[in-house]
């Protein structure tokens, strides 16, 4: 199966590059890259168009719409998302791509690493994901009512996210990957994989603190899953 990795960029010169060089590194036979400058105004779209990515302009800024905008191009049987500051392992693609084998699968996720973030945060945050979300995601795609997905790093059956209306444009960040989760649902199971680590950075609770960010994460998650989806499409969120 053809995998299609989009990558929502905005003014990330500094990390682009490394992210870029990790995925192009995979053993994956099959698979694009498509970057979305998201109305950067640095060099970005310079440095990722040296990498051999496919690489396109969004100026309507965040992060779904520049998914929505990579995902209309793709050609792959697979979508799958990652962010400007991860850091894949060679067999990241592979691992995430087998488990669509099932058909009755419509999209996998798995924990994120904060490599550069304190130890104790980084062991917590990894047991957390790895004995709450997993179960959990479990229990919610049993009854299709919803999964966990980790926004850069999912992967979602192409056809499954065409048939869902694609990404909610709607959504400014916050509850982006959750309201994917309880769309997609509908078109089969979500499976939380403990294996299919990504390392990522940890910048954004250094910067915004970790109560806050969580707290976001939390409520917007379980505000999501609890209200309703209409004609396959989720209730705006404001």
């Amino acid at each position: 199966m053809k995998i299609s990795v989009i990558i929502p960029a905005y003014n990330e010169e500094k990390n682009i590059a490394s992210t870029l060089d990790a995925i192009f590194a995979s053993d994956y036979p099959n698979f694009e890259v498509i970057v979305i400058d998201n109305a950067s105004t640095d060099a970005t779209h310079v440095i990722a168009s040296k990498t051999g990515a496919r690489v396109i302009r969004e100026d309507r800024k965040g992060t779904m719409w520049a998914c929505e905008a990579g995902r209309k191009i793709a050609h792959g049987d697979i979508i799958v998302r990652l962010d400007a500051d991860c850091l894949p392992e060679k067999s990241w693609l592979a691992r995430g791509a087998t488990w669509f084998a099932d058909k009755k699968i419509s999209a996998v996720s798995g924990p994120y690493d904060y490599f550069d973030g304190p130890k104790t945060f980084r062991n917590l945050s990894l047991f957390f994901q790895k004995y709450f979300y997993a179960p959990l995601s479990y229990i919610l795609s049993l009854g299709r009512k919803g999964g966990v997905l980790i926004g850069g790093n999912s992967f979602m059956r192409a056809t499954a996210l065409e048939k869902i209306g694609g990404f909610n444009t709607s959504i400014v960040f916050y509850g982006d990957d959750s309201d994917v989760a309880k769309r997609i649902s509908s078109q089969g199971k979500i499976v939380f994989d403990n294996a299919l680590i990504l390392k990522t950075s940890a910048r954004r609770f250094k910067a915004e603190g970790t109560l806050k960010i969580g707290t976001l994460y939390i409520f917007n998650f379980f505000k999501i899953m609890l209200s309703p989806v209409r004609n396959g499409k989720k209730k705006r969120i404001l």
